[in-house]
């Protein structure tokens, strides 16, 4: 294989894996050669900057060297009543500390592989991609390594959130990481995955996430990506869920160059839920491609998609979503807002949502709006002494934190509303 990105399938340590992920890795690699790059004639490509997911300049990351990851693990702060960490460089675990209830599971996934090789290997990436990265899957699965494995048993409750740190360092390094989330029967935890640069080099991550929510279950995510101005990101996210299971989703998209995510969620059984969020904060020349699709396979579930997205100088956006109902999905509750705000003229903001409905008795409803801030709004503050500046920020902020309110974990969401006050005061 001469493809530089494809050296991790033929590395020493790979051969400790199970033959089953050796095997499947050999035939991703295989699959991914053999795929095309996307071109301009792909609709789920559609607005993409291309020549950014031209990844022939990156190579597998090497090992992180041990003397940095002291600084690296007093930057990996979160959240502060986590009951559980692990902090991966270059996809090499770096430290793990858990308290968790009895039967919980919170492991890095190369070592999940040994010890619970059977639950990975009925859960990892059992679908293809629906949305246009099917060549980026293939790659990640033909370079993983390393990630999370979290299992939660039937029944049991982890009140405190969980979290992880993925940390890219060095210039011209590619990482995959991955996370596996398997919550069983009346279950419920929430983890936070944290996707950061340990410097301002460009590099590769090609990350999957994989969330199992099992029958009357509830999984919190959140995926905040605060990678380097100098980072091309492709990032999948599959959900499935249970019947009378409820799966709240959150996006935190601040860093990267090139910035592309596909996010879907299968409603698998009756009363089953899905809550998509997502904010952007969107700078300089950054470009994030959203894409998503809300697919209701059983009767009476219900998703709801709210994405915000706020520009400013020439940065520009992609959303395209789906609903889509299958036949005798009926009774299904869907609904999918996407909503830009402008704050430069040279700013571009793109949206496609759409609807595929193939049942009876459906309530769906989908709409994307673009606009600049409400003079208005913004002469009321002005009047009541506060700076245009400070007036800006603020009705910024106002607008993007509508999607934070809607996650139920506090410390989770303070954790962000700060991260997410300091971006905007750099404007």
């Amino acid at each position: 294989m001469s493809n530089a990105l494809l050296e991790t399938v033929q590395s020493p340590a790979s051969q400790s894996l199970p033959d089953w992920f050796q095997e499947l890795q050999r035939a991703s690699a295989e699959q991914y050669e053999s795929l095309p790059n996307p071109t301009r004639r792909d609709e789920s490509w559609r607005f993409a900057n291309l020549k950014a997911f031209d990844l022939q300049d990156f190579a597998p990351a090497r090992p992180f060297a041990k003397d940095a990851a002291a600084d690296l693990l007093t930057r990996s702060t979160g959240v502060s009543d986590a009951s559980g960490s692990l902090v991966f460089a270059n996809d090499e675990l770096i430290q793990a500390t858990a308290q968790l209830p009895k039967g919980v599971v919170f492991l890095p996934l190369a070592d999940a592989l040994s010890t619970h090789g059977d639950l990975v290997k009925a859960h990892f990436m059992k679908e293809d991609p629906a949305l246009g990265s099917l060549k980026f899957a293939a790659l990640h699965r033909s370079s993983v390594k390393n990630g999370t494995f979290l299992y939660v048993p039937k029944g049991v409750q982890v009140e405190a959130p969980l979290q992880t740190f993925h940390w890219l360092a060095g210039a011209g390094q590619a990482v995959f990481p991955h996370t596996l989330v398997i919550a069983e029967e009346q279950s419920s935890v929430t983890l936070v995955d944290w996707y950061q640069s340990a410097d301002s080099s460009a590099g590769l991550a090609c990350g999957v996430n994989d969330l199992w929510v099992g029958k009357d279950a509830s999984v919190r995510y959140v995926s905040f990506q605060d990678w380097s101005r100098e980072v091309t990101c492709i990032q999948s996210n599959t959900t499935h869920v249970a019947a009378g299971g409820n799966a709240t989703n959150l996006a935190l998209h601040l860093g990267g160059k090139h910035a592309r995510t596909e996010s879907v969620s299968h409603l698998n059984g009756s009363g089953s839920r899905s809550d998509m969020l997502a904010v952007t904060v969107a700078d300089n020349a950054q470009e994030f491609d959203q894409r998503t699709l809300q697919n209701h396979r059983a009767p009476h579930t219900s998703s709801d998609l709210l994405y915000k997205n706020a520009l400013y100088d020439t940065a520009k956006t992609i959303f395209s979503g789906l609903i889509r109902v299958e036949p005798k999905a009926h009774e299904t509750d869907a609904y999918q807002k996407v909503r830009n705000l402008l704050l430069s003229e040279e700013a571009e903001a793109n949206s496609m949502p759409g609807l595929e409905i193939l049942a009876d008795q459906v309530r769906c409803s989908h709409g994307a709006t673009t606009g600049e801030i409400d003079k208005e709004e913004l002469f009321y503050m002005q009047a009541r002494g506060i700076r245009t500046k400070d007036a800006y920020r603020l009705i910024t902020f106002g607008f993007l934190n509508e999607v934070l309110e809607r996650f139920p974990c506090n410390s989770i969401r303070e954790t962000i509303q700060a991260s997410l006050l300091a971006r905007i005061a750099g404007h």
